[in-house]
């Protein structure tokens, strides 16, 4: 399975940005489906996750209630909609599924 994200960019702090994740295949068999983010000099760390079956989330304590998971199975496109960012939501933004990667999009907060 490939995997493409976009829209990421520069945002001001208390703004909002939409992250799509394409993926080539649909995701209905996949047992979950992840966002993650790598800030400069820090491990990857897990942000959302959806199971396939789109009836459970987790949110990382940082983001829940900002951030949110959705999916459309019709577009197999996964979605993360950030609102309120924050200077420390500065970040290469990833999706994942098993062991697949996208190649990133990178999200700044900074006014």
């Amino acid at each position: 399975i490939q995997l493409t994200e976009s829209g990421g960019g520069l945002v001001q702090p208390g703004g909002s940005l939409l992250l799509p994740c394409a993926t080539s295949e649909t995701t209905s068999h996949w047992y979950s489906i992840g966002w993650f983010r790598q800030a400069p000099g820090k491990e990857r760390e897990g942000m959302a996750c959806m199971k396939s079956s789109g009836d459970e989330l987790y949110y990382e304590p940082s983001v829940k209630g900002r951030f949110t998971m959705t999916r459309d199975t019709a577009e197999n496109t996964v979605y993360l909609q950030m609102n309120n960012l924050k200077p420390e939501d500065t970040a290469v933004y990833y999706c994942n599924i098993g062991d697949a990667w996208g190649q990133g999009t990178q999200v700044t907060v900074s006014s």
